[in-house]
């Protein structure tokens, strides 16, 4: 699904000042083409970019993606690595909400439409336009409870259900 075509990305792009370039439309198709419930970080975006044969830098990367997030254009998600994901923001009967395991980092998607009513009502009241609306909830899953989280766990343990979505991804 392309909820942003060339014409309306330029629209709004030019809207704000900016010009499409064609590493920005480069990169809004890396997120376009992505499978449903994938985040990207700027690195793994730098990355699938490099593999394509493109020769965007990191820094342009960075650049593009904090731009598109602060005009609307994606959704910038604090998962629990560390560092910033990044989503298309699809019209708002599409906004989710993110369960994030602390330890494996395993990120759950979640649709209530009870957090965007309460959005949109905060936003009405302050005469602002709703960009965005998102709930991240930071959670540690049973698995690494079982296994003594935090004290008996080294940092850099995953739950099995990780390892076994990793396993899917590569075969």
């Amino acid at each position: 699904m392309s909820f942003y075509k060339t014409n309306s990305l330029k629209a709004e792009l030019n809207q704000r000042g900016c010009r499409l370039t064609p590493q920005r439309e480069t990169i809004l198709n890396v997120f376009q083409n992505l499978p449903e419930g994938n985040h990207l970080s700027a690195e793994e975006l730098y990355n699938i970019l490099k593999d394509q044969g493109e020769t965007i830098g990191l820094s342009t990367v960075y650049r593009t993606l904090h731009l598109m997030a602060n005009i609307g254009i994606f959704r910038e998600l604090e998962l629990a690595e560390g560092h910033k994901h990044y989503e298309l923001n699809l019209p708002q009967s599409h906004h989710h909400h993110h369960l994030v395991c602390l330890q494996c980092h395993k990120t759950f998607e979640f649709n209530d439409e009870s957090i965007l009513k309460i959005g949109n009502k905060q936003v009405e009241k302050a005469g602002v336009e709703l960009l965005d609306c998102q709930l991240t909830v930071r959670t540690v899953c049973i698995e690494a409870l079982q296994e003594g989280w935090p004290s008996l766990l080294p940092s850099n343990w995953l739950c099995s259900r990780h390892h076994l979505e990793r396993e899917a991804e590569l075969s």
